[in-house]
């Protein structure tokens, strides 16, 4: 039973208002119930669902004057009846009943959708209701019994009528040419059944009920070359579009390099010169483009690195100089006096002129076979850095200077001075104790 602890429990569940005036939706539909009753204070509903139900009669809607769709589909209706409170009632669909006839709809002045299918509509007078009703212009009648041809002459004094179903009814097998037929004598019809109803389609629906076939075709041909002349218009209208941006573009492009030309050209030879424009510009292209594939190179062109020679690369000082501007260089002091600095100094200086040779080592991974005599090359410039000089002092200094831009060698200098005491590599121990109680008073 619809009663009112089960409304009010719908409207919790559906998250809806629980004062009843407060909805104006309501859903019922597929909960079983077999009779409409308890609606009373349901004063401001503007829509009710209540299809896939039980419901046998309409009835207990006095309160929904606000309502505007009604949704009775799929109950076991026999009748349409009190109706006559819902004076603002424009959608009723009473689909899949047992409907047998159209009546007690005139009352309902604003009407505009009716879907009565799947009923037991048969004869004319059961739709003959339809002439009262002026306001609609959405019907549904498919999948009835209706089978008498004379049912047009109802629909023809509908005057708003728009969409017309009549599918799955015998009568449109016993109307001949149906379609041309219903659009001819439905002045005001937009779509029949599942097509629209374009106004080509009713212009030739006319000239077919004047003339015939031929007519109809005279008349098709008509809109057909008319279609294809709308067409071919803007086809021709957006070419013409692009042909003055086109235009447009290249007249821009020719003011701007005669702007630049005439300033650069005598005044005689501008008139001449300006003629040739567009040809030069044509070859500065043509250049261009010449210049930009030249540019592009492919995988092929280069060269293997396995086929490249030592003696082909360019001088090491052609290599490094872009990469290192400078390398550290590194000068060992005697360790046993100061007095032999210019010894040593000379000695580091040729020991830097005979370093030269050590980038045809960094270069030897590129060349295999040359790997070895390279080496032989480096042991006498290894064995002098092994030499024992007169002075105990050991001093490293290292200085920023532009050399031959080339890799550094650093090697380990070992000395042995004369007294066979190794000293400490930072700073020299003097062998006084007072020096050290000077050093930390300062």
């Amino acid at each position: 039973r619809m009663t009112k602890k089960i409304l009010l429990d719908i409207c919790k569940q559906q998250k809806l208002y629980w004062t009843p005036y407060l909805n104006d939706t309501l859903y019922l539909h597929y909960k079983g119930f077999d009779r409409l009753e308890n609606l009373e204070e349901y004063t401001g509903l503007k829509c009710l669902w209540l299809q896939c139900n039980g419901l046998r009669k309409i009835e207990n809607l006095e309160a929904q004057t606000e309502l505007r769709s009604l949704y009775l589909q799929l109950n076991l209706i026999e009748k349409i009846e009190n109706l006559e409170p819902l004076q603002k009632l424009d959608s009723l669909n009473i689909s899949n009943n047992y409907i047998r006839t159209i009546e007690n709809l005139s009352c309902l002045k604003v009407l505009q959708t009716l879907q009565i299918a799947h009923n037991k509509l048969r004869t004319v007078e059961d739709i003959q209701h339809l002439q009262e009703c002026p306001s609609i212009s959405v019907l549904d009648l498919s999948h009835n019994n209706l089978s008498d041809p004379s049912i047009v002459a109802v629909l023809e004094t509908m005057p708003n009528l728009h969409v017309l179903n009549l599918m799955g009814n015998e009568v449109i097998k016993k109307i001949a040419n149906y379609r041309k037929t219903l659009i001819v004598r439905l002045k005001q019809l937009t779509y029949l059944d599942d097509r629209p109803v374009f106004p080509k389609d009713r212009a030739c629906a006319e000239a077919w009920a004047v003339g015939g076939l031929e007519a109809e075709k005279a008349e098709r041909e008509k809109w057909e070359t008319r279609e294809r002349k709308r067409i071919q218009d803007s086809i021709d209208a957006l070419a013409a579009i692009r042909q003055r941006a086109e235009e447009k573009r290249r007249q821009k492009c020719m003011e701007g390099v005669a702007t630049d030309t005439l300033e650069d050209l005598p005044g005689q030879e501008a008139a001449t010169d300006q003629a040739m424009l567009p040809e030069r510009d044509e070859c500065a292209e043509i250049e261009q483009f010449k210049l930009e594939t030249l540019e592009k190179l492919s995988l092929d062109e280069l060269p293997d690195l396995e086929d490249v020679v030592v003696s082909e690369f360019p001088p090491e000082e052609e290599i490094f100089v872009q990469k290192q501007d400078y390398h550290p260089k590194i000068e060992i002091i005697s360790e046993v006096t100061n007095d032999s600095n210019s010894a040593l100094e000379e000695n580091n200086k040729s020991m830097l002129e005979n370093s030269v040779e050590v980038p045809t080592a960094i270069f030897s991974s590129v060349c295999q076979n040359r790997k070895e005599h390279e080496k032989e090359h480096l042991r006498p410039l290894l064995k002098s850095f092994f030499t024992q000089p007169d002075n105990s002092e050991r001093h490293l200094e290292i200085k920023d200077k532009k050399v031959v831009p080339l890799k550094p060698l650093i090697q380990e200098v070992i000395t042995e001075p004369k007294d066979d005491l190794l000293l400490s590599p930072v700073c020299p121990q003097p062998d006084d104790p007072s020096s050290w109680e000077e050093d930390g008073k300062l």
